[in-house]
């Protein structure tokens, strides 16, 4: 998919993302009988924004079937499915609405969280719109904040996760890099741009897999699957700017399926 240095229509389109980019989560549970009992948790790359088919009761947060925990769980027969991640969810959203389904008896735990704390949305809108500095200092000022502030709030997740479901097996999943570098993409965003937004993924990843081992999670490397289906590569299973708008920058139901599906699945 190809990126256009966007006008001031298609501005106002991913503006209108970032409000978008809100909400709180609700579960949906379904019963079984064969697996773990299996608590989805995080944000839009958890809960399927991008890869359409959702559920018409998850309103705002956007839970789609064809998202990763939905298909493990359609595969894979859990004693029980709670699916409460949610399109916006930051750390405090996951610790304030999402665990209520988490218990003893909890077997497996997703998560993916991190990004919206660090400004995912605004980053994205000020390299869209703006110049390439103030998209490489964007991109440096969320850096500094994944490094310094972050970690301390993913240690408040992880452990109350872990008070909650003690004996839960909890896989933490990671972000894909957005961009192939000199890729088949001829305008756009800058080599410079693409560059620095994979770099800012890059570190969100390294120091979300180092809390999470630090608390005896596993870590799910979603970049290296995402790798020739990035934005640019000619095979893209990340969105660009979409509409929806607020799909823009998520994996599509290929991504979810092809991408974060089979690292999970490998972790669970």
């Amino acid at each position: 998919m190809k990126l256009s240095r966007l006008t001031a229509t298609v501005g106002a389109f991913v503006v209108g993302a970032v409000l978008a980019l809100t909400g709180a989560g609700a579960a949906h549970a379904t019963e079984n009988s064969a697996g773990p009992a299996y608590v989805a948790l995080g944000d839009s790359y958890s809960s399927g924004v991008g890869a359409g088919s959702y559920d018409s009761a998850s309103g705002s947060c956007k839970r789609s079937t064809k998202a990763y925990p939905a298909l493990w769980a359609a595969s894979h027969a859990p004693a029980s499915f709670n699916f409460t991640a949610c399109s916006g969810a930051k750390t405090s959203d996951v610790l304030n609405n999402q665990l209520g389904p988490l218990g003893s008896g909890t077997g497996l735990v997703s998560i993916s969280i991190g990004g919206n704390d660090a400004g995912f949305a605004d980053i994205m809108t000020t390299c869209v719109l703006q110049s390439e500095s103030a998209c490489v200092s964007a991109v440096n000022s969320a850096k500094t904040f994944v490094q310094n502030t972050l970690p301390g709030r993913l240690d408040q997740v992880y452990d109350a996760i872990r008070a909650k479901a003690p004996s839960a097996h909890v896989v933490v999943l990671g972000y894909p890099r957005f961009y192939k570098l000199s890729g088949t993409c001829v305008v756009g965003l800058s080599e410079t741009e693409r560059a620095a937004i994979n770099s800012g993924a890059d570190l969100l990843n390294s120091v979300t897999a180092k809390r999470a081992a630090d608390h005896g999670f596993s870590f799910g490397d979603v970049a290296t699957a995402f790798t020739g289906h990035e934005i640019c590569s000619g095979s893209a299973w990340l969105n660009s700017v979409t509409l929806p708008v607020d799909e823009s920058y998520h994996p599509t139901a290929a991504g979810q399926s092809g991408g974060y599906l089979p690292v999970f699945s490998a972790a669970a």
